[in-house]
């Protein structure tokens, strides 16, 4: 692939395939960056990689080990800056440069404080170019995520709703409240999310998968974290028997040796959380226990009640709601109008709307 485009716009267009990259493994890298990676030679794309499933290798490895043409005084564009430590793996740092690259475009520094504008100096010391900037504020919003995980004790928050016309969370006569375009974007975000948080109230109501449904992308199916603070999780639900039962974990404080047991059986992780004050787990220590497993994008998929305790908490990142075309009358149950109101007044920065075949999704920036 060549391009005739000026400088500017060749950096920037060179960018964007680093950025679709970039996007291919989003949300299944673990503590790991998803990072994308373009090598090009004489405007022409030679090589591309992207981040390895649980974070390894990295995407500048790969797209330097897949070229096929040598590299000396190539290109090389990636979303972000290049690592410069030591970690699991030699930097890419040092790959860049014993391949004689000749030029370097990141678009923003990596919030790692190991690798944190620290490659400059390095590139710099074997006479390699180095620009940063392209594409910077779409790259920045890639890796909100990413750059939360890493500024803070806690991992990174995705709360899912989905809602009738007139704000029933339940529906008492059928399964489904959204139509099935909606539900398929679910899936599409269940598979750019590590982990899937619920309640044992959920998945004994609902009896969900809670996985990804979209055919070539079941690989991608997050883990499952039921919060069942008295083990009070049916042993017969999907998630402790299906073929991903050792995806589930379960979170409890109440000691029941009989279920752990029987748990454990099934392959499926047990962790004991503190309580708050109302007896309850203890929601922040909850995200500060799933970060210590090494997750870091977080997607909240529950009921009213455990919902409305993470806004109350302040612990979500992102709203996304799902509103049927239909209202649900009578048939409806646990209405959240008014709360949502009164929340969103004080909260919401709307991001996007998408138009869903008659469904809305509105997303809310809350933090």
């Amino acid at each position: 692939m060549s391009t005739n485009l000026n400088k500017n716009n060749r950096h920037r267009f060179f960018m964007s395939l680093a950025l679709r990259q970039a996007m291919i493994n989003l949300g299944n890298t673990k503590e790991n960056p998803s990072v994308g990676c373009v090598i090009t030679k004489d405007n022409s794309v030679i090589s591309v990689g992207y981040t390895g499933f649980e974070g390894r290798p990295h995407a500048e490895y790969l797209a330097i080990f897949n070229s096929r043409e040598k590299l000396f005084n190539s290109n090389i564009y990636v979303t972000l800056e290049p690592c410069s430590h030591y970690g699991q793996t030699p930097p890419c740092v040092k790959k860049i440069i014993n391949n004689k690259i000749k030029k370097v475009f990141f678009s923003i520094k990596d919030p790692d404080p190991r690798s944190f504008g620290k490659s400059y100096n390095v590139f710099k010391k074997h006479n390699i170019k180095v620009k940063s900037g392209i594409l910077s504020n779409k790259i920045t919003e890639l890796y909100k995520s990413y750059i939360f995980y890493k500024k803070s004790e806690l991992p990174y928050v995705t709360c899912k709703l989905a809602v009738s016309k007139d704000f029933f969370t339940i529906n008492k006569r059928k399964k489904w409240i959204t139509n099935k375009y909606s539900r398929a974007r679910v899936h599409l975000m269940r598979s750019k999310h590590d982990v899937i948080i619920t309640s044992s109230q959920t998945v004994n109501m609902d009896n969900p998968s809670l996985n990804c449904r979209i055919n070539g992308l079941e690989r991608t199916s997050p883990t499952r974290i039921i919060l069942d603070n008295h083990f009070k999780i049916s042993l017969n639900s999907i998630v402790v028997n299906d073929k991903l039962k050792h995806n589930t974990i379960i979170f409890y404080n109440f000691h029941n040796k009989k279920k752990i047991n029987l748990l454990k059986k099934r392959q499926v992780r047990i962790y004991k959380i503190p309580l708050d004050s109302n007896g309850d787990l203890n929601l922040r220590k909850v995200l500060i226990k799933v970060k210590k497993l090494g997750f870091s994008r977080i997607f909240l998929e529950s009921g009213i009640k455990l919902t409305s305790n993470f806004l109350k908490e302040n612990l979500v990142n992102d709203l996304k709601i799902y509103i049927s075309k239909n209202n649900m009358k009578k048939n409806g149950k646990g209405n959240i109008k008014k709360y949502f109101n009164t929340f969103l007044k004080r909260k919401k920065h709307i991001v996007e709307k998408v138009n869903l075949f008659g469904d809305k999704l509105i997303s809310y920036k809350i933090k």
